[in-house]
């Protein structure tokens, strides 16, 4: 496998060479030419040391462990063979990087000699801009004037693989009648009917496929494929200190680094792929490089962006004086801003000039990796990261910029990943500079001032009507997103002051932690709702599971710390052992005031037992409503004790079994 590793040093040298030499192929037989061809095209296309050497040096091992099993996955000799095989991963995970190197490699015969003897090569991108083909279509785009050896090429279609890229990126659907597919490789189809055909081998016959695509997607495309290898990009804790390390090249300043991020589960979060841990080193360096044993100041992923934006504005050259870095920055946001509203992620040179970028600005920020040419659209540049673009948006949002439109706005068909619906990242990132502490971060390093007092009343008048009118929210969690990240206690207190009831659904143990940062400011709470699902999971590292217990126990301490507090209402949701105990525990509290109780379609780990001996030690309940909750002989014998007593004046229990709808209500 040495030969795998030393692509990378091939890559830095070769690409100049290529560019002269490649394109005319007169005494190459038709597989080398096809080979010459394809390695044309992807080192013309390779983004060459966009994160240095970390990027690099970092995916040399993640990609050898991908290309072991790729490498024989095709073979019929193989335990692991199948025709069809998905490359699985979250955006920046590295999937386009490995397909290219697995191209690379194939072309220098390093994989799948004698098992594959030509490819085609699709991006969800070339896809999308074809309303109907044929597959000879397909196999002739990358040759000369369209003229492909299709003869040789479907002669043993079971050595041709079909790369396609970014699969869940395509629009046209997969759901196509099994009479609407055809066999006819010359037959211009439209692009459904193509890839279906090609799925379910009606064309090319034994062709294999390797196809990426995103963990949401996987499953409206695996289902035309009956038997399929999947390969997930996992980043685990050990790659993520790996990556730390080779970036910040001394094991001290990684491991502080790294302890910051890992005390965090929005910070644990985010730092799931290479490029958002490339983000958070550079957020972090100077802090880092700075010494010292003190903590870390970032808290929120605002405390982060703000610290990326203003390390890199402020490091490149030419960005001298605060006026080129807040000329800068208003057209960068500008771009964010009327991108987003605009549904586009992939911006044209048309684009970035419609918001001022210069040439010389454009230059800067791509050498500074604020902006990168787009993998999968030629002549077009994308922001580093969607979580960058829409920071950039929020800080747009609370600046006076100019208005403009830039032409892709006037697009008639935005690309599936380009329909962006969901504001409320921009929402919570204004939030986070509220806060003038982060705000002060942009300003000082950058020179620019920010809107916030009309904001902050809008939002207080905003929250107070929803406050007075609950059912107008289905749960209150987006919200506290946006409290969490602007962390001022006064604005905070101010906004949950307007709330007497909450819900909130938990489904991460950073939806614990946001949860229960703003529970703890809502000194007026009357009534609250729960759901909680699948965070007491076994869960790996273990760390996370004790993480959640922990969150989960201060949160049941308000049941007894919140005077007000008299309804509780548990759905929907799933306890195991531990944490059913830390819950029973904290109804059993001398302090507990509950008055109401109300739990449904619950799972819990002692089949509700524990849960009914904490009600009859509960003296303060006077409602108790329980539907389709787990039932014995032992929890009616509970049962029998909670109607003794005195003060409960109402109990409902329906049975858990949708054949008996009736609520048994015993007074």
């Amino acid at each position: 496998m040495g030969e795998h590793i030393c692509i990378f040093l091939y890559l830095k040298l070769l690409p100049t060479f290529c560019i002269f030499f490649c394109p005319v192929f007169p005494n190459l037989g038709n597989r080398e030419t096809h080979k010459a061809l394809i390695k044309n095209k992807i080192l013309l296309q390779w983004e060459k040391c966009l994160f240095e050497n970390v990027h690099n040096t970092f995916y040399e091992e993640t990609i050898v462990e991908v290309l072991r099993k790729l490498d024989t996955v095709y073979d019929p000799r193989s335990t692991f063979y199948t025709k069809d095989v998905f490359l699985v991963g979250e955006k920046g995970a590295g999937k386009t990087m490995v397909m290219k190197v697995v191209l690379l490699q194939w072309t220098h015969g390093d994989i799948w000699k004698d098992v594959i003897s030509y490819i085609v090569h699709l991006t969800s991108h070339e896809i999308n801009q074809m309303s109907e083909s044929s597959l000879v279509e397909l196999i002739s785009k990358e040759w000369p004037s369209g003229q492909a050896p299709v003869a040789d090429i479907l002669s043993d279609s079971q050595k041709l693989l079909f790369i396609l890229e970014d699969m869940d990126n395509v629009d046209a659907s997969l759901n196509v009648d099994e009479s609407a597919l055809c066999s006819d490789s010359r037959k211009h189809v439209p692009v459904s009917v193509l890839l279906s055909s090609l799925f379910k081998r009606k064309m090319a016959p034994g062709s294999l496929f390797l196809i990426s695509l995103r963990p949401d997607g996987k499953a409206a495309v695996t289902a035309s494929m009956k038997k399929n290898y999947c390969i997930t990009l996992k980043f685990s804790d050990e790659k993520r200190k790996k990556y730390f390390a080779l970036f910040f090249k001394d094991s001290q300043k990684a491991a502080r680094a790294l302890k910051l991020v890992q005390e965090n589960d929005m910070f644990v979060n985010l730092c799931q792929v290479p490029v958002s841990c490339w983000i958070t080193c550079v957020a972090l360096n100077r802090q880092v490089e700075m010494g010292g044993e003190g903590k870390l100041s970032c808290q929120t992923l605002t405390d982060l962006y703000a610290h990326f934006l203003a390390n890199t504005l402020t490091s490149g050259a030419g960005m001298t004086t605060s006026q080129c870095r807040r000329t800068l920055l208003e057209r960068l946001c500008l771009l964010a801003l009327e991108g987003l509203w605009h549904d586009t992620l992939h911006f044209t040179d048309g684009d970035l000039r419609s918001v001022g970028l210069t040439k010389a600005d454009v230059s800067a920020l791509k050498a500074l990796r604020i902006l990168l040419p787009s993998s999968n659209c030629t002549d077009h540049h994308t922001f580093v990261h969607l979580k960058i673009q829409e920071f950039c948006a929020a800080v747009g949002y609370m600046m006076l910029l100019s208005e403009c439109q830039i032409p892709s706005a006037n697009k008639k068909y935005p690309e599936r990943r380009e329909r962006y619906n969901d504001f409320s990242p921009i929402t919570t990132s204004i939030f986070g500079l509220l806060n003038e502490k982060r705000r002060k971060i942009l300003e000082t390093s950058i020179g620019c001032n920010l809107l916030t007092g009309e904001l902050k009343k809008y939002f207080l008048q905003k929250m107070k009507y929803v406050g007075d009118h609950p059912k107008t929210v289905e749960h209150h969690t987006p919200l506290f997103y946006c409290l969490f990240e602007n962390q001022d206690e006064e604005f905070v207190k101010q906004i949950m002051d307007s709330f007497l009831e909450v819900t909130i659904y938990i489904q991460e143990n950073k939806d614990l932690m946001v949860s229960l940062y703003c529970l703890e400011h809502c000194r007026l709470l009357q009534k609250l709702k729960l759901s909680v699902q699948c965070i007491f999971e076994n869960k790996e590292p273990h760390i996370s599971k004790m993480r959640s217990l922990v969150y989960w126990r201060d949160l049941c301490n308000l049941l007894h710390t919140k005077e007000n507090l008299k309804e509780l209402e548990i759905c929907n949701s799933d306890f195991d052992d531990t944490s059913e105990r830390v819950l029973c525990k904290a109804l059993t509290h001398g302090s507990c005031h509950l008055q109401t109780l109300k739990l449904s379609y619950l799972s819990v780990g002692t089949r509700f037992e524990d849960v009914f001996r904490a009600i009859v030690y509960n003296p303060n309940l006077k409602f108790l409503s329980l539907n389709c909750v787990p039932h014995s002989l032992k929890m009616f014998s509970l049962l029998g004790e909670v109607l003794e007593n005195p003060v409960l004046c109402i109990c409902q229990y329906q049975i858990p079994n949708p054949s008996i709808p009736t609520i048994f209500t015993l007074c």
